[in-house]
């Protein structure tokens, strides 16, 4: 399964035309909606459209605290969902709602895009990702790429990201990736959000012949899979 490629005007648009967003939010409406039913009474409901937005603004429009706490209440509504209230047939009861199918990665929808364009906070000025993955319109990977001749490549990157992540430019954002990776011709170094320099983990290969087959292996396996599987890692 691969990624279909949105150029940056095209991200733009499925986000209301508007810098300060950072969620793919015609994308994630659509979705939310196919991944999720309600069963009452032996029937199948769908969720009210008033909750559809509810669902959308929790993880589009969240109020920033810090990196980390946000970060984690934002981490947990990805992975546990969001309940919501809805009356059927008169009863009133809570309702589980999915942000990302993690059972069956195919119901879900890939994207990536390049040089994303986000605002820094309290201000109109941008900062722009070179490359950002998205499941679902939600903005899960984050890649940095410099050219090969650059010295210092990959700790250049990497202090490009933590740069980005400071309360001046766009800590928000980073408050919902789960994967960071930086990358430079045949090398590359991965992390997750705040993480120190010294602690990302240098990608390792056997062997260099392998390495395209490899990453096209990696580009086009479903994202929810990849993060399930770092989640494993390093639980």
């Amino acid at each position: 399964m691969g990624y279909e490629y949105l150029t940056p005007q095209s991200a733009l648009a499925k986000r209301g035309g508007k810098r300060s967003k950072i969620v793919l939010e015609e994308i994630l409406t659509v979705q939310l909606r196919k991944l999720n039913k309600i069963q009452h009474q032996g029937q199948t409901h769908p969720f009210s459209e008033v909750n559809i937005q509810k669902a959308v603004e929790a993880i589009s429009q969240f109020p920033y605290d810090a990196l980390y706490t946000t970060s984690q209440e934002l981490y947990d509504l990805l992975t546990l969902g969001k309940s919501l209230e809805q009356i059927i047939d008169g009863d009133k009861k809570s309702y589980p709602l999915q942000y990302i199918d993690w059972h069956n990665p195919a119901n879900n929808v890939y994207h990536i895009s390049d040089e994303f364009e986000i605002e820094r906070r309290n201000s109109t000025q941008t900062r722009r990702p070179d490359l950002v993955l998205f499941v679902n319109g939600i903005p899960l990977v984050v890649i940095e790429c410099k050219r090969p001749d650059l010295k210092d490549a990959l700790n250049e990157a990497i202090s490009q990201q933590l740069r980005n992540h400071r309360a001046e430019n766009i800590p928000h954002f980073f408050c919902l990736t789960q994967l960071l990776l930086v990358a430079s011709q045949n090398a590359a170094q991965y992390g997750t959000t705040a993480t120190d320099k010294e602690f990302w983990a240098v990608w390792k290969e056997e062997a260099a012949a392998q390495l395209d087959q490899q990453l096209h292996t990696l580009v086009n396996r479903p994202l929810a899979e990849l993060i399930l599987c770092y989640n494993d890692w390093f639980s």
